[in-house]
């Protein structure tokens, strides 16, 4: 869901706001509240939105029930003070009171609109907390002081824009979004989304609706290269075969970069479905082109004269993005990421168009996608100035370490003994944990050495046997 789907619902008539809102699933960007909470607690979430990418909270909504705040009184104040009284410092966030009818009765809704914060925000306790998906979580003294130099080095996409007034606004595109959000006003669309300051466009803006928004940041672009074989040679030895700028604002420019990888993308020849070789490529395009979005949306767009580069080789697919991550992502487990968007208006706007989902949830999509084809994991490495990822296009079978032959014996001689085993009878016999073993299966397959026999990956009479050849 996005936060799209939110606003529409508020802006629905009162006969039908209600059920719409009772009917959409909490998330990054939207949680509902029972009328009974304390505006102590409201403000741990207040502040928990603040310090992700902003939202929309509700109170008043329990469940499958609107309660309503029509009959809390003094409550009902006392929680449109919760960013004042319990918050620290102040959380950017406006409240209004809304109608809607549920059950033939009229009742009131607190509905607050919570902005992405520059700063870092905690309740009056002390205690900082993160939206995280459908919750806040609460972040430990030196993850809270991680997020706050994140913060500082991340607020650019709330700055003017550099070269001054801008005037070549992609009005369909702009139109296209606002209807989407049911908004009757595109220009006040920008104002409400913040992507303007004192009526001029920032960052976050120029790069999402502007025509051409190289003109006033010339980074921002996308530049796809195809490499003969597996290294870059130089001089006389230059092996580029293709070399392509995209340009654009973001919601134009993805769809092209996909296309331009999508192009050039490493491939082998296989036999096709009619019978007849094809090339199919190597790498899952679910895989790259999710570190491509990633790359997009969550690079660091303040660093001038670099820009997004995708160089394609016959072996593997580097992704390589302007600016480190955010500290509270661990390399060394980016399955685990705690969710910061250094771009959160930009994020927030790709999401309502369909375009990105969660941060963390895309990461393991691509481990995912990479794992099921029997590809290593993705890799990422990280400068100063840049992050990379590295895709390879390879079987990890090839470099199997005399551990992990060890693994494929075991498989084996199981397979041997009993010709049909199950996924979870496998990992018993190897030892080791089901994504680790999971990933060995589909390696070994891709090998062939073993086959797969199921009707979905959830079938549970699904199971694992030799080829005719190695019985």
């Amino acid at each position: 869901m996005s936060s799209a789907e939110v606003e529409a619902a508020l802006r629905s008539s009162p006969e039908h706001r209600a059920n719409k809102l009772l009917a959409l699933k909490e998330d990054q960007w939207y949680e509902k509240k029972s009328s009974r909470i304390a505006a102590r607690a409201l403000a741990q979430s207040l502040v928990a939105m603040a310090n992700a990418d902003g939202g929309t909270l509700i109170v008043g909504l329990h469940g499958s029930d609107v309660e309503g705040v029509d009959s809390i009184g003094r409550q009902l104040n006392e929680l449109q003070q919760a960013s004042r009284d319990f918050c620290e410092p102040r959380v950017p966030e406006s409240n209004k009171l809304i109608d809607c009818i549920f059950k033939l009765q009229r009742r009131k809704l607190l509905v607050f609109t919570i902005q992405p914060s520059e700063r870092l925000h905690q309740t009056t306790d002390g205690v900082t907390y993160l939206r995280v998906g459908d919750e806040k979580r609460k972040l430990s003294a030196a993850e809270a002081v991680e997020l706050q130099y994140d913060k500082s080095q991340g607020s650019f996409e709330t700055t003017r824009v550099p070269a001054g007034d801008v005037t070549d606004i992609d009005e369909e595109l702009l139109g296209t979004y606002a209807a989407l959000l049911d908004h009757p006003r595109p220009a006040r669309l920008l104002r409400d989304r913040t992507l303007t300051s004192a009526d001029q466009l920032t960052v976050a803006g120029c790069l999402l609706f502007t025509a051409n928004p190289t003109v006033y940041l010339p980074s921002a672009l996308v530049r796809v290269t195809r490499w003969s074989g597996r290294t870059r040679e130089t001089g006389s030895r230059q092996n580029i075969t293709s070399d392509e700028r995209v340009e654009g604002p973001i919601p134009r420019l993805i769809p092209l970069a996909r296309a331009a990888v999508a192009k050039v993308q490493p491939t082998r020849r296989a036999l096709g479905s009619d019978g007849a070789f094809e090339n199919v490529p190597t790498v899952p395009e679910e895989a790259w082109y999710e570190g491509l979005l990633n790359a997009v949306v969550h690079r660091s767009y303040s660093l001038e004269g670099d820009h997004i580069h995708v160089d394609v080789f016959d072996d593997r697919i580097e992704i390589t993005s302007p600016g480190p991550f955010p500290h509270l992502i661990d390399l060394s487990n980016p399955l685990d990421a705690r969710r910061y968007a250094r771009n959160p208006r930009v994020v927030r706007v790709c999401s309502d168009l369909g375009l990105t989902q969660e941060l963390g949830e895309g990461i393991r999509r691509m481990f995912d996608e990479m794992r099921d084809a029997g590809l290593d994991d993705p890799l990422y490495t990280q400068t100063r100035r840049s992050v990379t990822l590295v895709l390879s296009a390879e079987p990890t079978h090839r470099r199997l370490d005399a551990r992990y032959r060890e693994d494929v014996g075991r498989v084996l001689s199981a397979l041997r003994l009993n010709e049909r085993m199950s996924t979870a009878e496998l990992t018993e016999v190897v030892g080791r944990s089901k994504p680790a073993v999971r990933n060995l299966l589909n390696v070994m397959r891709a090998a062939d050495l073993i086959d797969w026999t199921g009707k979905s990956a959830r079938d549970p009479r699904a199971y694992w046997s030799l080829p005719g050849t190695l019985r």
